[in-house]
């Protein structure tokens, strides 16, 4: 990628870029906990985004994307971000880094990546901290990690109409290699826990569906999640969110709050625990307790929560099932995307044949198949 995009800025722009990456990232476990300020547990991979950049002499911004062979210009005086188009992201960074001070002058870009589309990797917010980490280091900025995130989380907001968390910009921006990040989505602070995976490795499987109602189910548990809250503060005045919940907890959340409400609440109580275990059992080289806590999370997720669907709960189950397989869970928003399995390195080509021929077999869809290793953060390169 590095030669690639290096060529195609010279035959653009005739000049020579500084190059930044900013990787995807996956999450290990601790889904749908972060609106209620809880805890995840993210990793950066080694696919990510690639931006090459140099000053111009112009008031304006040209960037090429090499994955949509499309050119475009945009003046840094009047800044109005598409919904939609790629070029928003740069866009939304620059509009939001000149309102925060920073004297952003013209500049050419070319936009890279190898994130497979759909994967679920997050590349919308690894384009947004490679833009804000190339910008940074082209003008010597020197814009901490953390504002970049903070950054590219509100351009997602206000410029892409994605209302998402701070754990996927955070992961791309502070990912280490070969550890993942206990992150405290109240507090923006995280644990560098490593990940010594031996002779087991992390695979996604693409079930290639996205269900329409994932926009709107994630509108409706959002609410109840907000809804349970104010139940439970009549016995627990001091939470502010359910993160401030324990898992000894439920048998009294339980009896306030209705059966509607009190599987969603029970969700996100007993993930920020588990996202606590897993941490602790990587830590301690317990493999097979993380498995066994990956499971538990689908079984969470699909039965409690209700983000699941037929096609990820059928991935995940026929998983369980397989020999050197630890455990395996729907990761992401839901009813679709992927899930992160734990396979045995000598089990891989017969754990994807195996699942290949039961899912097409059960949808008449073939899954696309994305080994992930833990890589490092946002950087020049």
């Amino acid at each position: 990628m590095r030669q690639t995009l290096t060529q195609a800025f010279l035959s653009h722009f005739s000049s020579t870029p500084i190059l930044a990456f900013a990787p995807g990232r996956i999450n290990l476990i601790g889904e749908h906990t972060d609106y209620q300020e809880g805890f995840v547990f993210p990793a950066a991979v080694n696919q990510g985004i690639w931006v090459g950049i140099q000053k111009n002499e112009l008031n304006a911004c040209r960037i090429y994307s090499m994955d949509f062979n499309q050119e475009f210009t945009f003046e840094l005086d009047f800044i109005s971000p598409k919904k939609g188009h790629w070029a928003t992201y740069a866009m939304g960074m620059c509009a939001l880094l000149k309102q925060a001070g920073y004297s952003v002058t013209g500049f050419d870009m070319v936009i890279g990546g190898d994130i497979p589309v759909g994967s679920g990797l997050s590349s919308s917010a690894a384009l947004s901290v490679a833009i804000g980490t190339a910008i940074s280091g082209l003008f010597d900025f020197q814009i901490p990690k953390k504002n970049i995130a903070l950054y590219a989380q509100k351009s997602e907001h206000l410029y892409a109409g994605v209302n998402c968390g701070i754990m996927d910009p955070y992961a791309s921006a502070f990912g280490v290699k070969d550890k993942a990040l206990l992150l405290d989505c109240r507090s923006n602070t995280h644990e560098e826990i490593p990940v010594a995976l031996g002779d087991f490795s992390l695979i996604l499987i693409n079930s290639k569906v996205k269900h329409s109602l994932a926009d709107s189910a994630y509108n409706d548990r959002r609410a109840s999640c907000e809804e349970s809250v104010k139940f439970v503060q009549s016995a627990f005045p001091d939470i502010k969110t359910l993160r401030d919940l324990s898992v000894f907890d439920l048998p009294k959340v339980e009896r306030l709050l209705s059966p509607a409400l009190f599987p969603k609440a029970k969700h996100v109580i007993t993930e920020c625990h588990r996202v606590h275990e897993a941490a602790n059992a990587l830590k301690s080289g317990d493999l097979e307790k993380f498995g066994s806590l990956l499971k538990a999370s689908h079984q969470s997720l699909s039965r409690d929560f209700e983000v699941s669907c037929p096609e990820l709960d059928f991935l995940a189950e026929e998983s369980w099932k397989l020999k050197g397989v630890l455990g395996s869970r729907m990761m992401g928003g839901g009813f679709g995307g992927c899930t992160i399995n734990l396979v045995q390195k000598s089990e891989t080509e017969s754990f994807q044949d195996q699942i290949k021929s039961s899912y097409v077999k059960q949808f008449g869809i073939s899954p696309g198949f994305i080994p992930v290793k833990i890589g490092s953060g946002a950087q020049l390169v």
